[in-house]
């Protein structure tokens, strides 16, 4: 039992670090304002349901279980390497948050099973892609910073669009590898690679035990992965999507 025990407390830590080094790689070598989500707790009814990892926000019902901002809100985001320490110091499972738009990555995110179908698709075409995060639920394709008129642009220019989408610019957060949220693991599907270096090259290197590599990592501009998205999912059976849910 003291062996269990001690197994699980020297796995914590390393998830702890593993957190806080992805939080300080993000702020201060890729200048991406992040903060700690709201985290995880034990449902008031373990054997309820709803069992599993609940969220530690006062809503019961909460859609996003953890992974979203609390205490401190979005607008606390930051790339002060103090800050962050403070912050993952105190809270070593908080999951970490990315504040997207602004100077900093947006995405663009589908259901999971579509995700993967999306990748496969855009592979085909020859459609270079950055860094993709997956979770148990959803996968999303940061992209380069736009703004919320240049993306009504861009859909207004759109005969139709998959009805799975959703668009994470200013105001917007996503959740980042290695956090862990309500939903499960959060991981790379494509890790960051730095600029003159795709995310597929970045993969390979990471499965022969390599590491992703620090620099800035290079992000496609959205409307070429709308456009590719788009042709992606079109052509399905019946005339339905193939990246529907």
């Amino acid at each position: 039992m003291r062996e269990i025990l001690g197994r699980r407390r020297r796995l914590r830590r390393k998830e702890a670090t593993a957190r806080l080094d992805a939080a300080l790689t993000c702020a201060t070598v890729w200048q991406w304002p992040v903060l700690p989500g709201v985290g995880t707790a034990q449902p008031a009814d373990p054997y309820g349901e709803s069992a599993g990892l609940g969220c530690a926000c006062p809503e019961p019902d909460c859609a996003v279980p953890g992974a979203h901002p609390f205490d401190p809100g979005l607008l606390a985001a930051t790339t002060d390497e103090r800050m962050v320490r403070w912050w993952w110091s105190n809270r070593p499972a908080a999951p970490v948050l990315l504040a997207t738009g602004g100077r900093a990555p947006c995405a663009v995110s589908l259901p999971a099973v579509a995700g993967a179908r999306a990748l496969s698709a855009l592979d085909a075409l020859g459609m270079r892609l950055g860094p993709v995060v997956a979770t148990p639920t959803r996968w999303s394709l940061l992209v380069a910073p736009y703004t919320l008129e240049r993306l009504g642009e861009l859909l207004y220019a759109k005969d139709w669009v998959p009805s799975s989408l959703r668009f994470h610019g200013e105001g917007g957060y996503l959740v980042l590898p290695p956090s862990r949220t309500g939903a499960g693991q959060v991981r790379w599907e494509r890790p960051p690679a730095p600029l003159g270096t795709s995310a597929s090259v970045a993969s390979r290197g990471r499965a022969e035990g390599g590491a992703p590599a620090p620099a800035a990592p290079w992000l496609p501009d959205v409307e070429a992965v709308l456009d590719a998205l788009v042709e992606a999912s079109t052509g399905a059976p019946g005339g339905g999507s193939r990246l529907a849910y």
